[in-house]
């Protein structure tokens, strides 16, 4: 066009360019009314969408989605949150950091998550922070229980602050919890002070057990033996020779990914003259007594909730997921329920999708939830406390069933020795 284009490509006449920049100025406060606001507007109506990297093979991850899809239906029956309802997409991240990385890259890059509920293996969980950081996601972990974790949001806040634990409480305040239940009940209770503490080799467990090791020495037991081993374990037979050479009178176990069914088994049949319990995530499953032919009997396990009045939600909770699914919950359960819904509220109070506001809303969190009341602290980390999330040890008894022997203001039931000690 005469007037515009010169004998140099791209360069326009000083007049036609005055022109086009005045022409601009004035269309501006039309073409700002067009805009979409971000992150609004051009989703008005569109599901706000929950994507949730678990592992779906295990119950863990099985519960998970069930605790999901129940959270999500209850916002839904209550009309959604601004105006929009919840909709949900899962991604199996496996036990493997890779496969765990690929599956928050598909549900924030493929699925478009507007936020991320799930986790489960701290190691995979370690290596897919940086990729949610750099997704600018809201991630709420439900499963995975390192320290090291939100230690990433108080380092270098501006670019993790999109982490946070709704549960489990950390490791190091699972080993404190773990001292109280054998000062209290192991010592206090039954009188065993010698004590083997035995744990798989993964990265929550070696955080762990050094403050399990050091506080139940200061408050007087009798360490007699301290061992990490392998998560593909399959003969835990040398293991449960040398804990009853040493002398222990009861063994403090502390794993998640090795075969608890396996440990029981052999346990139960070298008929093992030591009680033991602790930290035994597979031996939470409901299904746990019948699945190994009864052969945990005695033995304690630790869980973050059960079928009791611990706040206004949990028989609900309970009640409506046995609805929901053939087992009772495992605790990835309780927390992904209360991170839907926790999340819901802090969407509804910043009164919009902005992930800066909404994480501002997150950090004023005081939400009643199946395991007692969930706040965080300043790493974004779940608190613990009076009222708040802490361990419940539950032992299994005669028919699978499951009572609670401490905290004692919560006991349904009494200790049993494993038959073959019963004098």
């Amino acid at each position: 066009m005469a007037g515009v284009v010169t004998d140099r490509p791209g360069v326009f006449h000083s007049r036609s360019r005055r022109r086009a920049l005045a022409l601009l100025a004035w269309l501006a406060p039309s073409l700002a009314l067009l805009a979409p606001l971000p992150g609004v507007a051009e989703d008005k109506g569109k599901p706000i969408r929950i994507g949730v990297p678990t592992s779906v093979q295990l119950q863990v991850g099985r519960d998970t989605l069930t605790a999901v899809k129940m959270a999500v239906d209850e916002v839904n029956r209550q009309g959604g949150v601004l105006g929009r309802k919840f909709d949900f997409v899962s991604a199996d991240e496996t036990e493997n950091p890779e496969t765990g990385i690929s599956a928050i890259k598909k549900l924030v890059a493929d699925e478009k998550a507007d936020v991320l509920i799930g986790g489960y293996t701290s190691g995979v969980t370690l290596a897919q922070l940086p990729h949610i950081a750099a997704s600018k996601t809201i991630y709420l972990g439900v499963g995975a229980a390192s320290p090291s974790i939100t230690a990433k949001v108080k380092n270098d806040y501006d670019n993790y602050k999109y982490i946070f634990r709704v549960g489990p409480i950390n490791a190091v305040h699972q080993a404190r919890a773990l001292v109280d239940y054998i000062s209290g009940f192991v010592m206090g209770e039954l009188g065993y002070k010698k004590i083997a503490i035995v744990g798989e080799n993964a990265k929550w467990v070696q955080d762990l057990v050094p403050v399990l090791k050091k506080g139940a020495t200061e408050a007087g037991a009798d360490i007699r033996m301290t061992e990490l081993f392998d998560t593909q374990t399959s003969d835990f037979s040398p293991l449960l020779a040398k804990v009853k050479a040493s002398g222990a009178q009861y063994m403090i176990v502390v794993l998640s990914h090795g075969s608890s069914d396996v440990l029981a088994k052999q346990w139960h049949d070298a008929q093992v003259p030591i009680p033991y319990g602790g930290i035994d995530v597979k031996s939470q499953d409901g299904d746990f007594f019948n699945r190994i032919g009864g052969k945990c009997i005695s033995e304690v396990a630790v869980n973050f909730a059960v079928r009791a009045p611990i706040t206004k939600k949990t028989i609900p909770f309970f009640d409506n997921f046995k609805k929901n699914s053939p087992n009772y919950p495992v605790y990835t359960a309780f927390y992904a329920y209360d991170a839907v819904l926790l999340y819901a509220d802090a969407v509804r109070r910043a009164g919009s999708m902005d992930t800066e506001k909404i994480i501002k809303e997150l950090e004023k969190t005081r939400h009643e939830g199946v395991a007692g009341e969930i706040t965080f602290d300043a790493t974004h980390d779940l608190e613990v406390g009076k009222g708040k999330n802490n361990l419940i040890f539950v032992q299994w008894q005669a028919k699978g069933e499951r009572v609670v022997l401490y905290p004692k203001e919560l006991r349904t039931g009494n200790f049993m020795l494993p038959p073959w000690m019963k004098k």
